[in-house]
C-alpha cells in the first residue's frame, strides 16, 4: 500500500525531538510521501532542510494568509525569488483565513491574487487555505482559467464540494473527517472520492482517537480507515484513487 500525507508542516519545533521517529513511523503505516507546504520567510529555510534530510519528504513556496501582515509585501517577494532559484511541488498555502483576524482582508486578497499568478506562471498547483473562507475563495478562483489545485482541509458542505469539483479542483480531506458532529460523512457519500486527496494538517488537527492531541504522517492512516466505513470501500482501493490523485495533482512522479 501507498498514501501520501499531501499537507503536513513536518519541519515545525512540534517535532525537532522526534522527527526521524515520526517520519520512520509514518512509513511503517505506509505513507510514503509527505508533502509540506510553506508559511512564510521564518520557517522556510526549516522546511528546506527538512526536505534535503529527508527523501520522502517534498516542498511547496508560498505565503500562508495568516501571515500576510503589513510587511506582505516583501515576503511575496521572498516567495518570488526562491520559484526562480529551485523546483517547488505547489504554490502553497495559500488563500483566506477570516478567523483569526479580518483587520488584513485586503491585503489577503492581494496576496492571493498574486500568488495564484506565480501558479500560473510556473504551471504549478495551489493548495487554498479557506477558514471561514470557502466561498469566499471560490469566487477567487473562479476568475482564472487553467488553474488546478486542492482545498487544503475542506470542511465545508456539499454544495461547496460540488462547485470546488466542478472548477477542477481536489478536497483535502484529513482528520476533521473523524469528528462526529463534522458532517463530513455526508459529503463524502454525495461526491465519492474521485476529487479527494488525503492530508493530515500535522501538527494540527488530529483524528480521532488522538484529536486534541499532536497529529504526525502516520495518522494519514486512520484517514483512509474512517473513509472505508464511509465509502465501504477496501483501505487499499482508497490508498490507489487518492495516491493516484496526489500523483496526477502535484505531478510526484517527475520529480527528482
Amino acid at each position: 500500500m501507498y498514501l501520501v500525507d499531501t499537507h503536513a508542516h513536518i519541519y515545525l519545533p512540534e517535532f525537532d525531538d522526534d522527527r526521524k521517529e515520526i517520519i520512520n513511523r509514518a512509513l511503517e503505516s505506509d505513507v510514503q510521501k509527505i508533502l509540506m507546504p510553506a508559511i512564510d520567510s521564518s520557517t522556510h529555510k526549516n522546511m528546506l532542510q527538512v526536505e534535503e534530510d529527508f527523501n520522502e519528504c517534498m516542498s511547496m513556496m508560498g505565503l500562508h494568509p495568516c501571515s500576510v501582515k503589513d510587511n506582505y509585501e516583501k515576503e511575496l517577494e521572498v516567495v518570488r525569488e526562491y520559484l526562480t532559484k529551485r523546483n517547488f511541488i505547489a504554490i502553497g498555502e495559500i488563500g483566506l483565513d477570516f478567523y483569526w483576524d479580518t483587520s488584513y482582508t485586503n491585503q489577503q486578497y492581494t496576496a492571493f491574487h498574486e500568488q495564484i499568478m506565480f501558479a500560473l506562471r510556473y504551471d504549478l498547483p495551489i493548495v487554498i487555505h479557506s477558514r471561514n473562507a470557502i466561498d469566499a475563495c471560490i469566487e477567487v478562483v473562479e476568475q482564472y482559467t487553467g488553474l488546478r489545485g486542492v482545498f487544503h482541509c475542506f470542511s465545508g458542505n456539499l454544495d461547496q464540494a460540488e462547485k470546488i469539483i466542478e472548477l477542477g479542483f481536489m478536497l483535502g480531506i484529513g482528520g476533521v473527517v473523524s469528528f462526529k458532529n463534522a458532517g463530513l460523512d455526508k459529503v463524502i457519500e454525495g461526491v465519492g472520492l474521485k476529487n479527494v486527496i488525503l492530508e493530515t494538517d500535522a501538527p494540527y488537527l488530529a483524528p480521532v482517537p488522538f484529536r486534541g492531541k499532536r497529529n504526525e504522517p502516520s495518522y494519514t492512516k486512520l484517514v483512509a480507515e474512517k473513509l472505508c466505513s464511509i465509502t465501504a470501500q477496501t483501505i487499499n482501493e482508497i490508498a490507489e484513487l487518492t495516491t493516484a490523485n496526489a500523483n496526477k495533482l502535484f505531478k510526484l512522479n517527475q520529480q527528482a
